[in-house]
């Protein structure tokens, strides 16, 4: 078994800037070998969801705006910028980004928190279609929606980093 220290350090980022969902999931004894995607997911997510209502909002809040200021200026997390890389978001047109931006703005104004989205298979247009729709939810349902992408952005990551079971 990884030590705590080799566990937080490798699974630490699934969950974006939040070490301590990986450090609470292996003091918690409910990761296990041998080391699955879907294992970790469940351990992490379990965490996840046990946080308080502040620390999944701050979870929320450690997510990068989609084709935002860090994208531009070159400081998202390799995850984060393989992801809007891989939807195209590095590519926008400037009107395309100025519509990007506008509705990063008014989310973030509306509800506290960044549009999250798993971009995976996902273009721009299917990405700016949920971000119109989603704009129009009330707090509660978008929390619960921000949240379930985070859940699957980081089933995603860990797919990529681990094997499944046979």
């Amino acid at each position: 078994m990884l030590s705590r220290e080799d566990f937080v350090s490798r699974f630490g980022g699934v969950f974006e800037h939040s070490p301590f969902i990986a450090e609470r999931a292996y003091e918690a004894g409910s990761v296990t070998e041998p080391l699955t995607a879907s294992g970790v997911h469940a351990a992490l997510a379990a965490v996840f969801r046990a946080a308080s209502r502040e620390e999944r909002l701050g979870v929320l809040r450690a997510h990068p705006d989609l084709a935002g200021r860090l994208a531009i200026s070159g400081e998202l997390t390799e995850d984060s910028r393989k992801e809007q890389s891989g939807a195209g978001l590095d590519r926008l047109s400037p009107a395309e980004h100025a519509r990007f931006t506008e509705l990063n703005s008014a989310y973030v104004e509306k509800y506290g928190f960044p549009f999250i989205i798993a971009v995976k298979g996902l273009g721009k247009e299917d990405i700016l279609e949920a971000f119109e729709t989603r704009i129009g939810n009330g707090r509660d349902e978008e929390f619960s929606t921000a949240t379930a992408q985070v859940e699957k952005i980081a089933l995603l990551r860990l797919t990529s980093m681990l094997p499944e079971a046979e």
